[in-house]
Order: structure tokens, then sequence, then C-alpha cells
């Protein structure tokens, strides 16, 4: 078998971002053996067999020369196993064993498996992307999910054997369809099916309005999930840029596309066993966590005194920023984090402090104990606060419907047009502060409440932010004392747990 060199395109994943990678193959005398180089990580490193495997099983011949991979830039640590076919489909060529124009003008994204059979790997959405960005064909494996991008060619490969096939690849590849998992058909739950709950919905639709975070605190089973669980249904579907967003996100993640691109927003409930790790990101190579892949939609932590206090301060800095920036000695990488923040948990250990039907069993520094477990900074950037109680049992026996998801749904629709009026206006996204309150009796109402309840410069500015919600749903250009004082009611908590 001659000597020969050949180059495939193909790509790495790190973070959102995808780099393309220059795998270059050289077949050379020598000793017999194949040598990876360019900064591989264990799962390449492994290639080696899976390659050697995949190419005997799929009718072709292993050179029995000296083989040497090089993936450039040699700076940039690779990771995954996407590189077996185009380090398959390299060795082939650089033989001569099928047509070199195979390697030329696309990019090559897979895993083999022993048998040749081509495998789905992570970020295959993510590596279209890049593929469209260069000008290149994409061939992914077939069973990839979906990948429905306009400007780029995306084919399936099904197995190894298949380049064999005359007629070069017009003949092989076939437009990728990808294949579905069935999430995008479920039901949202609707709000019609929660009874009473009225507070609790108004202040779930002002949050859905202005993306604010919520916390419901309130006993065991006072509704509080049932009503997180809704939250989505009241939102608006992904604009197209989210839904790229959210899906290169979720592609890197090895999680299913179907719901995103079909406009349904994220909804991320991670236990309160949840890792630091699980939660913001990290691992090896690195994941996006929970709170990146609720981007653009919710992350619902229930039971939030139960999480750790370290993981629960971890989520306060992507709270501000909007994304999460992980330092790792090669440089740092950087995940989106645009989320809207629903949070639930108990008063206190027993679950029943305050409650008109249930003894509370726990003692004041006990309770006291409990909730400070979700720290004060993180509470800080919380919008709205709310107390949620038990329905009276004859409202649920007799099953009374409250108000639908689509109802609520049109007053968050209106107030988001209307903002989006005020920044075509140039008045800016939001309020930055008071002193874009006019003097007057609005300004003075917000001053004395804020000193009233020793409320932190953060907590005034994001006061301000509810009550442009609020007059947003109201069609207001103003702020009123009336926004004002719904905005404050969903703040201050008076006492312990606000009782």
């Amino acid at each position: 078998m001659g000597y020969g060199q050949c180059a495939v395109t193909s790509a790495v994943v790190r973070g959102v971002d995808v780099v393309p990678v220059r795998v270059e193959v050289v077949v050379s005398g020598g000793l017999p053996g194949m040598a990876i180089v360019g900064m591989p990580d264990a799962a390449i490193q492994e290639a080696r067999e899976r390659v050697r495997a995949a190419i005997r099983a799929a009718g072709f011949k292993m050179p029995g020369e000296k083989i040497v991979v090089n993936l450039a830039p040699s700076h940039l640590r690779k990771t995954g196993s996407g590189f077996d076919l185009p380090m398959a489909l390299g060795i082939l060529a650089a033989t001569q064993q099928i047509d070199p124009a195979w390697a030329r003008d696309t990019l090559y994204l897979g895993e083999l498996s022993l048998d040749g059979a081509v495998r789905p790997v992570a970020g295959t959405f993510a590596c279209a992307l890049c593929a469209r960005s260069l000008g290149l064909d994409f061939v992914c494996a077939r069973d990839s999910d979906p990948v429905p991008l306009d400007d780029v060619r995306i084919f399936s490969l099904g197995s190894l054997a298949a380049l064999g096939a005359e007629g070069g690849a017009a003949a092989v590849l076939e437009r990728h369809r990808g294949r579905a998992s069935g999430r995008a058909s479920a039901v949202a739950p609707d709000f019609a099916e929660v009874s009473g709950h009225t507070l609790a919905k108004r202040a779930l639709q002002i949050a859905a309005c202005g993306s604010h975070g919520v916390l419901m605190m309130g006993p065991p089973g006072s509704g509080k999930t049932m009503l997180a669980s809704r939250v989505p249904s009241i939102l608006p579907p992904l604009t197209s840029e989210e839904m790229l967003e959210a899906a290169i996100v979720h592609s890197v993640a090895s999680e299913p596309l179907d719901a995103v691109l079909a406009g349904t927003r994220p909804f991320r409930s991670p236990h309160h066993s949840a890792t630091l790790a699980g939660l913001v990101g990290g691992g090896s190579p690195i994941r996006p966590g929970e709170i990146s892949l609720a981007h653009r939609g919710i992350l619902f932590l229930d039971e939030l005194a139960e999480f750790k206090a370290s993981v629960l301060q971890g989520i306060r800095q992507p709270l501000e920023s909007g994304e999460v920036v992980l330092t790792r000695a090669d440089g740092n990488v950087r995940f989106p984090a645009r989320f809207m923040l629903v949070a639930a948990s108990n008063p206190c250990p027993c679950g029943y402090f305050g409650d008109k039907e249930h003894e509370c069993v726990c003692t004041i520094p006990q309770i006291r104990t409990y909730q400070s477990r979700i720290g004060g900074p993180l509470m800080d950037r919380i919008d709205l606060h709310l107390d949620v109680w038990r329905i009276p049992p004859a409202e649920v026996v007799d099953g009374a419907r409250g108000a639908s998801s689509a109802e609520l749904r049109e007053d968050v629709l209106r107030g988001r047009a209307f903002a989006q009026w005020r920044r075509e206006r140039g008045e800016g996204p939001c309020v930055r502060g008071p002193a874009q309150l006019e003097p007057g009796e609005a300004r003075d109402f917000l001053v004395s409440q804020a000193e009233l309840h020793s409320m932190s410069g953060r907590a005034i500015v994001r006061t301000l932010a509810v009550a442009r919600t609020i007059a947003d749903m109201a069609e207001s250009e103003r702020i009123e004392c009336e926004h004002l004082a719904e905005a404050v009611s969903f703040r201050v908590r008076e006492g312990i747990g606000g009782r």
C-alpha cells in the first residue's frame, strides 16, 4: 500500500464556541503504528483502536505503515470522540482507498463503532453552525438530532462502509433529517387547572413580563411547584435568535433539541442535591450546567433552602451578568446563562411556620437558621417574594377553574410589546435608579419605603424595575404610586418569613 497524505476539516467544541480543526494524516515508512499528536485527550487517543477496527469492518485495509495524525492548531487541547470519522476518512484518502475529493470543502464530525457505524456526538448543531460560517458542507451521523439551518448543506453518513460505494459523495450522502425525541409534542400544563392563588398568579405574570426572579415561600402542599411548572405557558415563544442560542447550549450538552427548535422555552428543575459543577457548569471536558441549559428560559429551584450554600452562591454572579465564566489552566470558558429564576421554599424545617391549620414545632432560632441558608445576597437579587398558602379544601374538591394561561399570557405579551415600544423611542430597556422618577409623589413614596425597610441600592433599583414592568402591563408611560406600591408589596417581607 502506497504512502500518502490527506487533510480533513473537523471541529472541537470549547464552551459554546466551536474551533475548526485540521486533521492532517500522513502515511509513511517506519515502524507500523498510529500516533496522534496535537494535544488530544484520552478519548481521542483511544480512537486508534476504534478507527482500526472500523476500517477493517467496513471492508477496507488498515495500512501496515506508520500513520501520524496531527490535530491543528496544536496549542489547543482537543476533546471528544468526534474526530474518529475525519481520522478514518483521512487514512483512507491518504492510501487511495477512497477518492481524496471526499475530504474537500466538507466538515466531518462523528464517532465510529467497531463495526464501522457512525455515531452522533455532542455539539453537532454547534459544529453545523461552524461549517456554515466557513462556507463548507457538513457531514454528521444519521442518528444525530435535527439540524435545520439555512445556507449550509447538511448530510448524513450511516456507516464507514458507504465510503466505498461507487458514484462518490453524491451517491452516498443523504440530506440530514435527524431523529425526533417527541419532547416537543408534550402539552404544557395550564394555569386554568390551578384554583385560587390569584396573588401568586399576578406575581408570576409580572415576573414573566419582565423576566424577574421569584421566590415563593409556603407550607408543603400549598401549590408552589404546581404554579412554577406552569410559568412557561405564559411566556412568549423563543425568537429566532433566542432559539439559536438555546439550541447551541443544548447541543453541546447532548440534550434533545426538539422542544427548543419548536420555540418552547427551556424549563430546568435540578434536584437540591445538585453540585456546583452540575448547576453552574464544569467537569472535564467542561460541560454547561443547569443555569446555562435554562438560558432564555426558566430555572426552577425547588426546596431552595435545601441546596448547599456554596452551590446557591454560585448563581449570584450569573444572575447579574447573564453568563458563566469558568477559569481553567488553559483559559476561560464562557457559557450563556440569561434565565428567569423561579424558586420555592418551605418557611422552616417542619414547613408549617405561619400556617393557620398546622402548628409549627420549630423554634425561632431554627427558623432563622433555616431561612438564612438561602443567604442575604441571593435574596437581594430576587425581585419578587411572595407567600403561598394552601387553598380551601372546598375549592380543591369542587375543582374550580382559574384564569387560563392564554388569558394571563395576553397581559404578558401586551406588557412586553409596550416595553419594546418604549425602547424604540429611546427610553432604555429598564429603570436604573430613582433619578428616572420625576420629582413628585411617586419619588417621595419610593424614598420613604426604602428608608422604612432599609432597602439596599440593588433592592431600590430592582423595585423600580418591577414597577416599570407593572406600568408596562398597564401601558403607562410613567411609573405611578400604584405601580410602586405593588412592586414594594412583592419585595418587602416583615418579620421572620414575612409573617
